[in-house]
């Protein structure tokens, strides 16, 4: 069965700076006119940066949306255009002060596929010289490091509920298990 639907108008109703919204009207498979909601977002990426004693770096944050303070692997926004390895190297750096190497694409995640076009590239890096933290004008973080230990009991506990960083826990677990890391 075609499962596929056409596309009829894409309408724009917010083009902010970050994202943009529509409100399209789509051909389901069946025939019917439908609405469809849509979120138009560049991507991002996120990076497992492992320091030399096995930890890896965190950011603690505050959320807006989400209205609370929450715990994740270091992670940003593609610009337009953007490669995403130049946006991990550009990100790592900018939010802990370390540059990564050797680096290893771990794979994408689509966090929320009903509504979003946002695909976060994830990324795993070992730690290479500190060059200085460059946090952007309205992000306050908080920084730390966890054992791959740590990090499964904070997932597991409910502590972490960011997905990309329990993709990421679960990949760099199965990568280093398979010896691709």
């Amino acid at each position: 069965m075609d499962m596929k639907e056409k596309t009829l108008k894409k309408n724009t109703v917010y083009d902010g700076h970050i994202i943009k919204v529509r409100l399209d009207e789509a051909l389901s498979a069946e025939g019917d006119k439908v609405p469809r909601e849509v979120v138009e977002h560049p991507g991002g990426v996120g990076i497992a940066l492992e320091d030399e004693e096995g930890k890896f770096f965190f950011v603690t944050q505050y959320r807006y949306a989400q209205e609370e303070i929450m715990l994740e692997y270091p992670a940003g926004k593609k610009e337009p255009g953007e490669d995403p390895m130049t946006t991990a190297k550009r990100e790592i750096i900018e939010e802990t002060g370390y540059e990564g190497v050797d680096f290893v694409r771990l794979g994408a995640m689509v966090p929320t596929p009903a509504y979003d076009t946002e695909v976060i590239d994830l990324y795993y890096a070992r730690q290479g010289r500190f060059l200085g933290q460059h946090l952007d004008s309205d992000e306050y973080i908080h920084l730390s490091k966890l054992t791959m230990d740590e990090i499964t009991e904070k997932i597991v506990s409910g502590e972490v509920s960011d997905a990309k960083t329990i993709g990421m826990t679960f990949l760099i677990k199965e990568f280093k298990a398979r010896g691709k890391i």
